[in-house]
């Protein structure tokens, strides 16, 4: 039982820096899984491009709450060590996400637009996402990894 008292503005910066992750890598976790499968398969390639039209927004709610509970979380910390890798993490998912959001989607949908959603990717398509992928997975895990760290480091 915790005998000291809790801050309200580090809880409610807590909440919304975990709840972005919930949030972002749950969504990521579902396109990175339709776009695994959709490298080979027309059904799954049609289902990833009808699939990120959720996620995509999700992602960028996630993205968006993490930005803003971990500012919240991190106020009074410096900013140095693990508040800065989680701002340099930030700022690569939102490079990467703005490619995923202004590259790949509008490729996607204008593919849906021409009755060819369910064709495989250009080999060359393939590759940009997958890196983009690689990229997000280790931002969004390595980031709550560090908060983690970070957690048991300071209470």
């Amino acid at each position: 039982m915790l005998t000291e008292s809790i801050n309200l503005i580090d809880f409610i910066g807590l909440f919304i820096f975990i709840a972005g992750f919930i949030i972002g890598l749950g969504a990521v976790i579902v396109i990175d899984i339709h776009g695994f499968l959709g490298r080979k398969s027309n059904y799954w390639t049609e289902a990833t491009t009808r699939t990120h039209k959720v996620t995509k927004p999700l992602i960028w709610i996630g993205i968006s709450l993490v930005i803003i509970g971990g500012a919240i979380f991190y106020r009074n910390e410096p900013f140095s060590g693990i508040p800065f890798f989680h701002a340099l993490i930030a700022m690569a998912l939102l490079i990467n996400g703005y490619f995923l959001s202004f590259k790949v989607s509008p490729f996607m949908l204008q593919r849906e637009k021409e009755g060819r959603s369910g064709e495989l990717l250009p080999a060359s398509w393939q590759n940009k996402i997958i890196v983009s992928l690689i990229v997000s997975d280790i931002g969004w895990w390595g980031g709550l990894a560090l908060l983690v760290w970070f957690i048991i480091q300071n209470f």
